[in-house]
C-alpha cells in the first residue's frame, strides 16, 4: 500500500515589487536623520527656539516634496525605459519569430533542460505573441510587465513617510519644549524603532538594525551640529 502524499501547506509571500516599501523606508530614514541633523545644525548656532522651530518646518515641507518628486521621477523613468525596451523586444517578436524562439529555448537550455524539452518550451510559449513577449521580458530583461512598481505610490509613501520622519524631531519645539534635549531623545528613539524595524522585515537581528540606523543618525547629527556651531560663532 503506497503512503499517501504529504500535504502541503500554502504559504504566502509578501509584496517586494510594489514600489512602496524602498521609498517609505528611505523616507522615514531621511526624515528622520536631515530634519533632526538640520535641527541640530541650527541649535548649534545658537539660534532662538522660534527659529529652529521655523527651519524645522521649512526643512520638513521642502524635504517631502523633494523626496516625492525625485521618486516619482525615477520610477516613472525606469517604467518608461522598461517600456521602451520591451516595445523593441515585440517588435523582434513579430519580425523575426523563429530567431526570438530559438533565443528563449537557449536561455532554458543554459538553465539545465535538455535541447528538445527547451526547444518545446519556447515553441509552446511563442504560440500566442501576448504570451511570448511576456516571456521574453521577465526571462531577458529581468521584470514582470504586468507587476511595474507605480510612481504615484512611490512618491505618495515617501512624501508620507518623509513628513513622519522628519515630524519626530521637530515635535518638541512645535510643543512648546525649548531645550534640544527632547528633541534628541525622540530623534534617537526614533532612529533606532525605525532601522529594528527593517531589520526585522527583512529577517535581520532587529537589535543589529536600530543601533546601526541610530549611530549613523547620531554621527550625521553630530557633524552638523559642530559646523552649525563653528558658524554660529563666525557670525557672531
Amino acid at each position: 500500500m503506497s503512503a499517501a502524499p504529504a500535504s502541503v501547506e500554502p504559504h504566502h509571500h509578501r509584496d517586494v515589487t510594489g514600489g512602496w516599501l524602498r521609498p517609505a523606508v528611505f523616507g522615514v530614514m531621511d526624515g528622520l536623520v536631515s530634519n533632526g541633523s538640520l535641527i541640530a545644525g541650527v541649535v548649534g548656532s545658537g539660534a532662538s527656539a522660534q527659529a529652529v522651530t521655523i527651519a524645522g518646518l521649512a526643512g520638513l515641507v521642502a524635504g517631502a516634496f523633494s523626496m516625492a518628486t525625485g521618486e516619482y521621477t525615477s520610477v516613472r523613468s525606469q517604467s518608461e525605459l522598461v517600456l521602451a525596451e520591451i516595445a523593441v523586444e515585440r517588435r523582434e517578436i513579430a519580425r523575426h519569430p523563429e530567431a526570438e524562439q530559438r533565443e528563449l529555448a537557449a536561455v532554458y537550455e543554459a538553465r539545465g533542460l535538455t535541447p528538445e524539452l527547451a526547444t518545446e518550451v519556447a515553441r509552446q510559449l511563442h504560440r500566442k505573441d501576448e504570451v511570448a513577449w511576456r516571456v521574453h521580458a521577465r526571462e531577458e530583461l529581468g521584470v514582470d510587465p504586468d507587476d511595474l512598481p507605480s510612481p504615484w505610490v512611490a512618491a505618495g509613501s515617501s512624501f508620507l513617510a518623509f513628513g513622519v520622519g522628519a515630524l519626530v524631531p521637530l515635535l518638541p519645539f512645535l510643543l512648546g519644549f525649548g531645550s534640544v534635549l527632547a528633541a534628541i531623545v525622540l530623534t534617537a528613539a526614533g532612529l533606532f524603532a525605525t532601522g529594528a524595524l527593517v531589520a526585522r522585515l527583512t529577517s535581520r537581528p532587529p537589535l543589529f538594525g536600530g543601533l546601526r540606523q541610530l549611530l549613523l543618525g547620531v554621527a550625521a547629527a553630530a557633524v552638523t551640529y559642530g559646523v552649525g556651531h563653528l558658524f554660529g560663532i563666525a557670525v557672531t
